[in-house]
Parts: C-alpha cells; sequence; structure tokens
C-alpha cells in the first residue's frame, strides 16, 4: 500500500484521451482519472457515490456554467469535478484528489483519509 498524503505515478499523459476517462488503482483506492479538452485534468473516485458501483470513468464528462462536471453513466447524478459537489442529489457527493503533470507523468495524492 502507498502511504497516504504521498504523490504516487498513475500513467504517462499521453496515455490520456480527452473526454475519456481511465480507472487506475492506486494503492486500495479505484479511480478516475479525466482529461478536459482544455487541459485540465481531474482525479474522482471511481466508485458511483448512488450505487456503490465502480463506473465513473464512464461517466459523461460536461459543464455547469463554468464549472466541469462528470454525470453518472448509471442514474446520470452531476458532480462538480473539482469538489465532488452533487449538483442533482444533495445528499451525494463524489471524493475527489489532488492531481498533477511532472515530466509528462500524471500523479495523484491520496487523502490522509484514503
Amino acid at each position: 500500500m502507498k502511504h497516504p498524503g504521498t504523490w504516487i505515478r498513475v500513467c504517462s499523459l499521453d496515455e490520456l484521451e480527452p473526454l475519456w476517462g481511465e480507472a487506475a488503482l492506486v494503492g486500495d483506492e479505484q479511480l478516475a482519472i479525466l482529461l478536459l479538452p482544455n487541459g485540465g485534468l481531474y482525479a474522482v473516485d471511481n466508485r458511483d457515490p448512488a450505487t456503490g458501483s465502480f463506473v465513473m470513468s464512464r461517466g459523461i464528462v460536461g459543464s455547469r456554467g463554468d464549472r466541469f462536471t462528470i454525470a453518472s453513466p448509471l442514474h446520470k447524478q452531476v458532480y462538480d469535478l473539482e469538489t465532488g459537489e452533487c449538483f442533482t442529489t444533495a445528499e451525494y457527493s463524489l471524493r475527489t484528489y489532488p492531481v498533477r503533470v511532472e515530466d509528462g507523468e500524471v500523479h495523484v495524492r491520496l487523502s490522509e483519509a484514503a
């Protein structure tokens, strides 16, 4: 298991396609990694908060105003990619993770609680 709070390499940036999520196992966490056409990069839980299914990497990327979003492919709840807030069902939230690119490699950081 990787240590929480440390940056962990996930993949090369050139392995990601804009608007197409990729699932990644990082330590004990299953994440969805999402690259946007503008170069924005996000890492969120791959687990759908509404159903518990690991499907968020297959979600529908979009936006609400200036906020980028992902909609669950199952019941279409819409989540803010930066904060994890659910726009459609207040009791749900999607866990988000810090992500960065260093020397062309994508890294995520698991939180202390992960």
